[in-house]
């Protein structure tokens, strides 16, 4: 039985005569202006490289879906968790966070754990990571600490001057740091981490009646993580080891699964909480909002093609439906910006459309034009609005909820600045051998930091988180405890 040959074509569907020989003004001749195949292809092969992602650059993705398992009608309306059982298709993007994209994936850093939800009212993206708190808390501070994450401008090297420099001046970051430093640094791969959508979000229900939540992700498969010399030679080994590791339990049908949950306060004790709950250096303790079952999440697909499913996948957490709002958190507000304007730069003005990111709803508005616009451009119907003529128009039971606002327009930082309990509450949960290694990884990160003066700051919040933290850091890098008091 013979299979009919498909036809190798342009990319305006001509049919190509040779496409190993390139067109040339005799044998040994010039080649020529005219074969607009061979320009064609040259000109596509320039451009197959999209701008990697200034942050999250390597990743892994797969496709799945979200059941509801509890019902939580009582606090939100959004329609993809109206009702227990009910199904919505989701894609995941895992990843490393400061690395290039070709870094290793098992490197001491955070994860990214960015969820879109495919939803009957559109997208909704869900873009956290697997730590609960960050770095830091207001947007403005974020080029900045990425610059330090980054490669020096003229050795071209990591730079842990510049790591340290900036967190010994940015106390806040103390906790996700004793986070990033710990056991929890290294997951043993993107299946064994927790999620967290990180910021506080608001939910509402369909009486107007809101509440702020924060959401966890919890592994079915158990948390493990790697010590710092398995990751080292596992990243020489094997430097796409998280990548493989995915892609290969999905295809053997073992399929990664997290049970999720929120944390659930009422909008009247944002006023009276011991901290600031929109501070995304913070957790709530569960012990005052105790994780609530909402449902569960489960990726059974591997993408087609890594290009057009994990490359092209854009997230942003203003990607947002109803029943499903935002907080004050400074850190979160910027990234309503900054997320959808990379991808504008990244991708292009219409990348919401490319089928990867396209809401599997009917999409309709006044936007035209743009960079690959690849669909009919709205056609010939109406382009603007108000209009006379019937086109769409706002919902306004859709509104995002209001809440009051008061104040002077100014720079101002977070009222409260206890930058230590918590990172030191995480200290003291953890057993000895815990500490040890946690201590030994801070050390050896900062041995190459080349300024005594940024080792003695770093050291005085440790200390201020436990007396007993700061003390074996100082004592690991050779540093007597008098001189850091």
């Amino acid at each position: 039985m013979t299979t009919k040959k498909e036809q190798l074509t342009t990319s305006w569907g001509a049919p190509v005569g040779d496409n190993q020989n390139s067109m040339t003004a005799g044998s040994r001749g010039p080649t020529l202006l005219q074969d607009v195949h061979l320009l064609e292809k040259l000109a596509h092969f320039n451009r197959e490289r999209v701008p990697e992602r200034v942050v999250h650059a390597k990743g892994a993705g797969a496709h799945g879906y979200f059941e509801v398992t509890k019902d939580v009608t009582n606090y939100t309306k959004a329609k993809f968790l109206s009702d227990v059982g009910k199904r919505t298709p989701l894609f995941v993007r895992f990843s490393t966070v400061a690395g290039e994209n070709g870094s290793a994936d098992s490197v001491r850093d955070p994860r990214g754990f960015a969820v879109k939800f495919y939803t009957e009212d559109g997208n909704y993206d869900l873009v956290g990571n697997n730590t609960p708190v960050f770095f830091i808390r207001d947007a403005i501070k974020f080029p900045d600490f990425i610059h330090t994450q980054k490669r020096h401008p003229a050795t071209h090297l990591k730079n842990p001057n510049a790591v340290w420099d900036f967190w010994s001046l940015s106390p806040e970051s103390l906790h996700q740091v004793t986070i990033l430093m710990s056991d929890r640094g290294i997951p043993a791969t993107y299946r064994h981490m927790h999620g967290f959508g990180s910021h506080t979000f608001k939910w509402v229900n369909a009486e107007g009646e809101g509440v702020w939540i924060k959401y966890h992700f919890k592994t079915e498969q158990g948390v493990k993580n790697l010590s710092s010399d398995v990751a080292a030679k596992i990243a020489g080994e094997n430097p796409d080891y998280h990548t493989e590791d995915l892609f290969n339990a999905i295809e053997k049908g073992d399929f990664p699964s997290w049970k999720v949950y929120v944390q659930i306060m009422p909008l009247e004790h944002a006023d009276t909480y011991r901290f600031d709950p929109f501070d995304v250096t913070k957790v709530w303790s569960q012990k005052d909002y105790p994780l609530q079952e909402v449902g569960r999440m489960v990726l059974n697909r591997n993408p087609e093609n890594y290009f057009a499913e994990v490359e092209q996948a854009t997230f942003s957490p203003g990607t947002l439906v109803p029943g499903i709002d935002v907080s004050p958190d400074k850190m979160l507000q910027g990234r309503l910006f900054a997320y959808h304007d990379a991808h504008r730069y990244r991708v292009g003005a219409n990348h919401q459309a490319l089928p990867i990111n396209r809401a599997r709803n009917e999409v309709n508005n006044y936007q035209r034009d743009g960079q690959m616009r690849f669909d009919n451009n709205g056609g010939g119907a109406v382009y603007y609005e108000p209009n006379s003529v019937g086109g769409p128009k706002e919902s306004h039971e859709n509104k995002q909820a209001s809440y009051a606002v008061s104040g002077v327009a100014d720079s101002v930082p977070y009222d409260e600045h206890d930058h230590y309990t918590q990172a030191g509450d995480l200290y003291r949960l953890l057993s000895e051998e815990e500490r040890k290694r946690l201590v030994q990884n801070v050390v050896n990160s900062m041995k190459p930091v080349e300024s005594e003066e940024i080792k003695l700051r770093q050291i005085q919040h440790f200390i201020k988180a436990d007396p007993d933290y700061g003390k074996r850091v100082a004592n690991g890098l050779g540093l007597a405890l008098e001189q850091n008091v």
